[in-house]
């Protein structure tokens, strides 16, 4: 099992180690997206974040320390949010509507942090890297379930394998609309854009249903 990456820090105060690290990763986000992560210093990162190079390293080791909480704490953000919209006390064809919705809307938010995370991860190390592409494995998951509740309530018959790729698919055609917003939107508003994947989403799953007991 992978597990998170204990990142140090020579203060002990834990709520005060939360604030400056969320300092440093809300500075790090904006200059990672303009200058890409080599070619930003620590030095510029704690300027942008409000506080001296030298109280930056008492909360982190590295700049790859730095690195690591943004993309750590975007998939954080990315999926707690998806749970909150999630309803799966009851699926139907307009939970499933409203779920896709919802993660486009938090994936056109934060399109910012998104395009970093996925820009720069490939510079993180080999032992957090496994760690937090296992968190967008854990995102895809929660579509799985929606999917199969979906596919239990209405008798689909859907496989796993089925579930998992319509689920991939969902994750996908968000991230498609972060990375390529720049030129859907000149063809699509983002509800129009949500509301034709939802329609191939469904048509897809029409596709794969198949009667009881076949």
């Amino acid at each position: 099992m992978t597990e998170k990456q204990k990142v140090h820090a020579s203060v002990k105060d834990e709520r005060l180690i939360q604030i400056r690290r969320a300092q440093m990763v809300k500075g790090a986000i904006s200059l990672f997206k303009e200058k890409g992560f080599h070619r930003t210093t620590t030095r510029e990162i704690a300027r942008q974040a409000g506080f001296s190079i030298g109280t930056l390293y008492e909360y982190i080791r590295s700049k790859e320390d730095i690195l690591y909480l943004v993309c750590d704490q975007i998939y954080d953000e990315v999926q707690q949010k998806i749970q909150e919209v999630l309803d799966l006390e009851e699926v139907t064809v307009e939970t499933i509507r409203e779920g896709i919705a919802s993660y486009f809307r938090i994936i056109d938010e934060m399109q910012d942090e998104v395009l970093v995370m996925y820009q720069e991860a490939k510079s993180l190390s080999k032992e957090s890297l496994p760690y937090v592409l296992k968190k967008e494995f854990q995102m895809v998951a929660m579509f799985e379930q929606l999917i199969k509740l979906y596919s239990d309530n209405y008798k689909l018959n859907l496989k796993k394998s089925e579930i998992a790729l319509l689920a991939h698919n969902i994750f996908v055609q968000g991230q498609m609309w972060g990375f390529r917003r720049w030129a859907l939107r000149k063809l699509y508003t983002l509800d129009e854009y949500t509301r034709m994947q939802t329609d191939v989403f469904i048509q897809g799953v029409q596709a794969f249903a198949r009667p009881n007991g076949s």
